[in-house]
């Protein structure tokens, strides 16, 4: 499994290079530059600007510098926040999207798993009905509509929750984004768990745990429960994935002072070392969020550990 793990690793340097420069060839493509404003800056500070920042470098040199910079684990300065490095910016923030991301998949994965549960040991009946029901809402509406939907709702119509700001992370202004950013998660996780679960409760072992006279608890909780849970793990990828990118519109509409948030910001006004950082950031947990779901299947089905 060792052995394994760092064959992951060492495969991720070259999809690592090829996010690094798709992304810093496709921002600079775009129209207008870092230090582009509404009033136009004299073209001689505009020079000594690119000149400090070697902006007026032949691209290759640019990129190679940057490569350079970056082995060294130097983001770089950030261009709009002059008194900031991107390293500074990226942990000022991550402890924030961390927060909303892990709360937001712990929720999908415990609301999932129970309703995909319920379903699957309800076939056919109006809970069934009603959990599947409310799955494929959860995946046909995006965050970006339900978003504003929740807050129109809970928080305006209501005013159960506040509509923004974040305040320390108190449980007011942390409920609403968590639960905005876990509603297409949890529609997920509960269509595989219930189709999962379905095929092994069918299975022969759990023919014969029911013959021997087993409670019905333990057969789903010890017998059923580890192999329904295979198609959810294989999932958590993919999940953890759309939870970060989902997360930089969530932290966007509320004012989350998170990763996602200098991501739009920095992107708007072109600050090409702070979209790079972000995205490579990104990257590399996305990448680690594989392994280690790589890992789990193999601890939940040894069968795939050769």
């Amino acid at each position: 499994m060792l052995a394994y793990a760092v064959k992951r690793l060492l495969s991720a340097f070259p999809t690592m290079l090829l996010i690094v420069a798709i992304s810093f060839f496709m921002i600079r493509l775009a129209p207008g530059g870092p230090f582009d404003r509404e009033r136009a800056i004299p073209p001689e500070i505009e020079a000594n600007l690119n000149r400090v920042y070697h902006l007026d470098d032949p691209l290759w040199l640019q990129f190679m510098s940057y490569l350079g910079n970056l082995a060294h684990g130097d983001f770089g300065p950030s261009f709009q926040y002059r008194d900031f490095t991107v390293t500074e910016l990226i942990w000022g923030g991550f402890p924030v999207s961390l927060r909303i991301g892990s709360l937001a998949m712990l929720l999908a994965f415990v609301l999932g798993v129970g309703l995909g549960t319920s379903a699957a040991l309800r076939r056919n009946t109006w809970v069934d009905y009603a959990v599947m029901a409310g799955a494929m809402s959860g995946i046909a509406i995006p965050v970006f509509v339900m978003a504003p939907l929740l807050t129109l709702m809970l928080g305006v119509y209501l005013g159960w929750l506040p509509v923004g700001g974040w305040n320390d992370g108190d449980f007011a202004h942390t409920l609403l984004p968590v639960v905005t950013l876990s509603l297409p998660q949890v529609a997920y996780i509960a269509r595989l768990t219930r189709g999962g679960m379905l095929e092994v409760l069918r299975s022969q072992y759990i023919r014969t745990a029911r013959a021997k006279g087993l409670p019905e608890r333990v057969i789903i909780v010890r017998h059923a429960m580890k192999a329904a849970l295979l198609p959810v793990v294989s999932y958590l990828g993919p999940a953890t994935a759309a939870v970060v990118t989902g997360s930089v519109v969530i932290e966007q509409i509320f004012g989350i002072p998170g990763i996602g948030r200098y991501f739009v910001q920095g992107a708007l006004n072109r600050d090409y070392t702070l979209v790079m950082g972000v995205v490579i950031f990104y990257g590399v947990l996305i990448i680690l969020a594989n392994l280690i779901v790589d890992l789990l299947y193999g601890w939940l089905d040894p069968r795939v550990r050769v």
